[in-house]
């Protein structure tokens, strides 16, 4: 049975055991940037940027496409309203082309009133209405087509029926390619790329400023878990003493040695003793799950801390110059990607005054086509041209928006100077903070030296009766604050380290 009890609490324990790990703040770095979802979407956007990027280089090559269209017709197309009747040309004894009445026919009248043509190419009868010719019928009555159309006979003349002429045009069919290359765009695409580039990078800059954000976090979180867990080891070391004085005086009012004011008096330090460190240790869990968090680990799971003796440090962030810094910061490289993007802005409003010129071309077919005569069948051709565009008066528009693209230019570049006089000023900050905590640091380590000294020296003087418990309290919650405010300095500078090594651009 015992065995049984002992197995059944080995299996009960083992998901803890297993939870167990031990951590150093590089491990903790290298988890959070395999699982932040804010830095994988910083590299999603590096990926489009550089699509974009592409497509923008694209823009210097042809653009191809091929299209198609049907369409339907409810009526024909006919050049005709009616049957039309055109004269037959013929050769003169000279060789020379006749067409019908022409200038130089003459009407010669004949007994009966009417007019005879003296034209080889018409042997009509006519007769004059308001000077112009009227042919007459073969019962010698002016043709009427609309009510006679079978009594005039017509000599050396053709009919042209309506139906000739009438199209099919109820379905056409429409398809070709087309391709259109820019040849002069007044230098738009080379400052659109340029701009596509600076964004590109851009996005990747983003990647180094959500990661070094990223590191400080993670950095904050890790150091806030040292310091927390060595408070707490501080609070049970300090309610260990205590308690232990509880004890004593406790025996010592049972001898009669001590009041039992005094005793309440030990009691109530116990119980604030017992608040501190409940306190501390919640306060570790609620650290410990940020740090999870941070690491995409589950936020019950325990960790270790391979640092958690906070052994103070011995390699501080080496010096840097200004200008390594600003070539280093994020900021910068983004400010000077958008002074970049402002300047080609600017030449794009430029660009604008400019003529744009594109060869165009492509093939075209329908069906019906009319190359070779109307015919019900595909039939197309190539074409070639180039369009030229020359902007010639827009009132002023496009000279407003240049100048607004000038001042763009004018703020970016204010901006950047703007940023590195501010970041100079944050790296002397932090200079002077990083040496105030390793000062502060030599202080807090002696005092916690002076502190130990003294309490060795009030329990041996208490246990010798020649101070109260109220001294022995004095000593021990003096050197408690040492202790905690020693703590507190060291983790000041491994803190202010990383907030240079931050400003400086050397985080990582």
């Amino acid at each position: 049975m015992k065995k049984i009890l002992f197995i059944a609490c080995l299996f009960s324990c083992l998901p803890y055991l297993q939870a167990q790990k031990r951590v150093d703040l590089e491990e903790c770095r290298q988890l959070a940037l395999e699982n932040n979802k804010s830095l994988k979407i910083a590299e999603e956007n590096v990926r489009a940027a550089k699509s974009l990027s592409k497509a923008a280089f694209a823009e210097f090559f042809p653009n191809i496409s091929a299209y198609g269209n049907y369409q339907y017709n409810q009526k024909n197309i006919s050049l005709l309203g009616e049957d039309a009747h055109l004269p037959v040309g013929v050769l003169d004894a000279n060789g020379n082309f006749g067409t019908g009445i022409t200038s130089t026919s003459r009407p010669t009248p004949n007994a009966d009133g009417t007019f005879t043509f003296e034209d080889s190419a018409i042997n009509n009868k006519f007769l004059l209405v308001d000077g112009k010719p009227v042919p007459l019928d073969a019962q010698d009555k002016p043709f009427d087509p609309a009510k006679n159309p079978e009594n005039l006979l017509w000599k050396n003349h053709a009919i042209l029926p309506k139906d000739a002429m009438e199209f099919d045009m109820h379905n056409i069919f429409v398809g070709g390619i087309s391709f259109v290359q820019p040849v002069f765009m007044g230098g738009k695409i080379i400052q659109l790329q340029n701009i596509a580039k600076s964004n590109q990078t851009i996005a990747e800059v983003r990647v180094q400023e959500k990661t070094e954000d990223l590191l400080v976090n993670v950095d904050e979180a890790y150091w806030r878990v040292v310091s927390l867990k060595n408070k707490v080891q501080l609070a049970k070391e300090y309610r260990n003493l205590v308690a232990e004085l509880d004890k004593n005086m406790q025996a010592l009012q049972e001898e009669g040695l001590a009041t039992k004011a005094d005793a309440f008096k030990i009691k109530v330090k116990l119980n604030e003793a017992d608040v501190s460190l409940t306190k501390a240790e919640n306060g570790l869990n609620l650290s410990q799950m940020a740090l999870n968090q941070l690491c995409g680990l589950p936020l019950e799971e325990r960790i270790e801390l391979k640092d958690a003796d906070l052994k103070e440090s011995t390699e501080l962030q080496p010096s840097v110059s200004i200008e390594q810094a600003w070539a280093n910061r994020p900021e910068i490289k983004m400010l000077t990607q958008a002074e970049s993007i402002a300047d080609a802005n600017s030449k794009i409003m430029s660009s604008r005054f400019m003529p744009t010129i594109a060869l165009t071309g492509g093939y075209v077919t329908t069906n019906p086509n009319v190359f070779n005569g109307y015919q019900k069948k595909f039939n197309g051709m190539f074409t070639v041209g180039v369009t030229a565009i020359v902007p010639l008066f827009h009132f002023g528009e496009k000279i407003q928006t240049l100048n607004a693209a000038r001042s763009q230019a004018v703020i970016a570049k204010f901006e950047l100077e703007e940023a590195k006089e501010k970041i100079e000023l944050q790296i002397h900050q932090n200079r002077y903070r990083i040496n105030e905590s390793l000062k502060k640091q030599e202080m807090t380590r002696k005092n916690v030296e002076n502190a130990k000294e003294n309490l060795s020296y009030a329990q041996e003087s208490f246990d010798a009766g020649v101070i109260t418990s109220t001294d022995l309290l004095m000593a021990q919650t003096a050197w408690l604050s040492a202790e905690s405010e020693y703590l507190d300095a060291t983790i000041d500078v491994k803190l202010n380290d990383l907030y240079l090594k931050k400003s400086t651009g050397n985080l990582y």
